[in-house]
C-alpha cells in the first residue's frame, strides 16, 4: 500500500457566505487534504500543530479514517490556528476578517519515523522554509513531491519560495498566483516559466472553471462539474489536492496519463466539498457517491468526433 505524507494546517475556521454563517468549525489545509485522500486505499499521515483547545472529537474524525496523527504536535496551553472569512455574492472573492497564527507561528514540523520513506509528499500552503524542512527530513527522495503555495509567500518570502520550488515535482496554484509568479497573463507561458523554476508538472486551479495540467509540451484540461448549489468554497482547492495525491498514491503511477486521471479525481472530490460548510460534506462522504459522480464527469467530457 502506498504511503502519503501530508503537511498542512489543522485549524478552526469561521465562515460567512450568502447562504449562512458558521461559528468556529474544523478547517485547515491539512484537514481538507487528509479527508479527501482518505477516500483511497493508502497509508496516510498528517504533520501539523494544534493547541490543546483542539477537541478530541475533531481528532477522532481523522483517527476513524485511519489517518496517522503521530506527526501532529499538541501544544499545552496553546491556541489552534484560526481563520475567519466572508465570501462575496459570486463566491469567487472573499474578505479575510481575522487570521490568528497562534501555535502555527512557532511550528517546527517533525516527520514521523514510519513516514520518512513516504512515496508521495504533499506540502500544503505554509511558509516555504517549513516545506523545505520536511523535504530535508525524508530518508529517501519520494516518488513525487507536490507543493501548494499562495501569493502571500510570493510577496513576503520570494527567495525561500524559489529555493523550495527548485526541489519539488508538482506545484498546484491558482490562475491569479501563476500570473503573479511569472508576470505572464497567458497561463501557457506562465506554466512554461514555472517549469523552468523546478517543477516538472504545473497544476493551475481555476475554481469553478476547472483545472489545467502542464508538462513540457503536454496540456490537459479538466472542467469543474456544474453544480446546482455551492454553499462554501473554503477548502475546495485543498480537497482537489487531496484527491490528486490520494489517487496517485493508490495507483503508484506518476506518468502524465496517470496525472490526468488524478486531476479528474481531485476535481470530483472538490465538487462535494463545496456543497456544505467546512468539512461537513467530506466527513461522511461514501465511496459510492464518489464513483457515481466520477461517472458524471466522464459523461460531461466524453464525446465521439470523426476527423476526415
Amino acid at each position: 500500500m502506498g504511503k502519503l505524507l501530508i503537511v498542512g494546517t489543522m485549524a478552526f475556521d469561521a465562515i460567512e457566505t450568502p447562504f449562512g454563517k458558521t461559528g468556529r468549525i474544523l478547517g485547515g489545509a491539512g484537514t481538507f487534504i487528509g479527508l479527501a485522500a482518505s477516500q483511497y486505499k493508502i497509508d496516510s499521515a498528517i504533520v501539523s500543530v494544534v493547541g490543546d483547545d483542539f477537541p478530541q472529537s475533531y481528532m477522532d474524525i481523522f483517527i476513524n479514517k485511519d489517518i496517522d496523527l503521530s506527526g501532529v504536535e499538541v501544544v499545552k496551553g496553546g491556541k489552534t490556528f484560526f481563520w475567519e472569512g466572508k465570501y462575496h455574492n459570486d463566491l469567487n472573492s472573499r474578505d479575510t476578517l481575522a487570521t490568528e497564527l497562534n501555535t502555527l507561528a512557532d511550528f517546527n514540523p517533525v516527520v514521523p519515523s514510519n513516514f520518512t520513506d513516504a512515496d508521495i509528499v504533499m506540502l500544503g500552503n505554509l511558509h516555504p522554509n517549513i516545506q523545505l524542512s520536511v523535504i530535508n527530513q525524508m530518508e529517501k527522495r519520494p516518488k513525487l513531491i507536490v507543493l501548494d503555495t499562495m501569493n502571500f509567500w510570493m510577496d513576503n518570502s520570494w527567495d525561500d519560495l524559489m529555493k523550495v520550488i527548485s526541489e519539488i515535482d508538482v506545484i498546484t496554484i491558482n490562475d491569479e498566483e501563476a500570473r503573479q509568479m511569472t508576470e505572464e497573463y497567458s497561463l501557457v507561458k506562465a506554466a512554461e516559466k514555472i517549469q523552468k523554476m523546478g517543477p516538472k508538472y504545473v497544476v493551475i486551479k481555476k475554481g469553478e472553471h476547472g483545472a489545467l495540467l502542464f508538462h513540457k509540451e503536454n496540456i490537459f484540461f479538466a472542467p469543474a462539474l456544474p453544480l446546482e448549489e455551492v454553499f462554501d468554497p473554503t477548502g475546495a482547492g485543498d480537497t482537489f489536492a487531496g484527491g490528486f495525491v490520494g489517487y496517485l498514491t493508490e495507483v503508484g503511477n506518476i506518468s502524465f496519463e496517470s496525472m490526468k486521471n488524478a486531476i479528474i479525481h481531485g476535481s470530483n472530490l472538490a465538487s462535494f466539498c463545496v456543497e456544505k460548510f467546512g468539512t461537513e460534506r467530506m466527513v461522511d462522504l461514501h465511496k459510492s457517491e464518489v464513483n457515481a459522480r466520477l461517472q458524471q464527469f466522464k459523461e460531461l467530457t466524453q464525446f465521439n468526433i470523426e476527423l476526415t
